[in-house]
């Protein structure tokens, strides 16, 4: 009985240190502000749940006297978790923000002849959370259930309990940093980047990045050595010392066939204000060049700058979501636009294994 009390403890002890680990969340917490709680619950019913830049953007597009006093509680928050934790802006989304009320102040208000009156100033308390979802993103979920069928990870390494959610933050830095290096070197009209996928490998004393590209001619083009710019820009990002990095680059044959690809393309059009039903038709017809079977598109949000939100989608083939031995690629892509954030999916069937 001793022995396994002693061994529920330890699993217990284990458990504590992998949640204090794990440490994705910011708070942010302003009292006493000289406000009433219903002025201020009114303008975070419309924040509550929304990215932090597209927050950002509300809160200085609203007429509310409120917004400015949590505008800067959120920006400082997000300050916070970038300089103190290492998070990255994009991608923090607000999953929790509440008003509770404070203190009343009483103050007289003078009035001529030396008279005066009593005057109430009601007071709240805002908090604000801020949240990570980089670790948590919708593909990882939807190509989950085809892991070991049809699917393979993309990152390939052991690491202890304790050091798992380390390993996960620093394979998005590496993620993070090679598609920085691309839009900053790559010029092209279209603003599409190329990279379907990157692969991470760990080993004892070596990392193996390979970036699988549609288009890698106009990434080495002009400069032979892009490559070891981008290894010694990996390096100096992750401080690596005693490990050796070494980075692959690999062609795809029908770059047009991968989501990835395909959602950067609709980006462009939609941000170069083309119609949404033109960019996904223009997609679908490369998609048909690439030998795919089925696909399905669907865009979220203020589509066309029109005032009410919507979901759009266009279907062409078979796309069989249910069947597992099916072989489908997912992808999930935001995109800033002077409406707002608009939201692509895409589902591409490929064949049946």
């Amino acid at each position: 009985m001793t022995n396994m009390l002693r061994n529920k403890n330890k699993d217990l002890e284990v458990r504590k240190r992998e949640k204090e680990d794990i440490k994705t969340e910011v708070y942010a917490l302003s009292q006493s502000i000289s406000m009433s709680a219903h002025k201020a619950r009114r303008v975070l019913d419309q924040i509550r749940g929304r990215s932090y830049q597209e927050t950002l953007m509300i809160l200085e597009l609203m007429p509310y006297r409120a917004c400015y006093p949590i505008f800067k509680l959120i920006y400082s928050a997000a300050a916070n978790a970038k300089h103190n934790m290492g998070l990255n802006e994009e991608y923090l989304v607000i999953i929790k923000a509440t008003v509770n009320e404070g203190t009343t102040v009483k103050k007289l208000k003078p009035r001529a002849r030396g008279r005066s009156y009593p005057i109430k100033r009601p007071t709240c308390h805002i908090t604000i959370v801020l949240k990570d979802i980089s670790l948590y993103e919708e593909s990882v979920v939807e190509n989950f259930i085809r892991l070991g069928t049809t699917q393979g990870h993309h990152s390939l390494w052991f690491a202890q309990p304790k050091n798992y959610s380390k390993g996960l933050q620093e394979d998005q830095k590496i993620r993070d940093c090679i598609k920085n290096y691309v839009q900053k070197n790559m010029r092209i009209s279209s603003g599409v980047e190329g990279i379907a996928r990157i692969e991470i490998q760990k080993r004892i004393d070596l990392i193996q990045i390979i970036i699988h590209m549609g288009f890698p001619k106009l990434l080495v083009e002009g400069k032979p050595r892009r490559i070891e710019e981008l290894q010694m820009n990996v390096q100096k990002e992750l401080n690596y010392v005693n490990r050796k990095l070494n980075i692959a680059i690999t062609r795809i044959t029908k770059p047009y066939g991968h989501p990835n690809i395909l959602a950067e393309f609709i980006a462009g059009q939609l941000r170069n204000r083309v119609s949404f039903r033109k960019a996904i038709k223009k997609a679908i017809e490369l998609t048909e060049q690439a030998d795919t079977k089925g696909i399905q598109v669907q865009i979220a949000g203020r589509i066309d700058g029109k005032e009410i939100a919507r979901v759009e989608w266009i279907r062409e083939g078979r796309v069989p979501l249910q069947t597992i031995r099916a072989k489908i690629d997912y992808c999930s892509y935001r995109v800033r636009t002077i409406y707002g954030v608009l939201g692509i999916k895409i589902w591409i069937f490929v064949g049946e294994e």
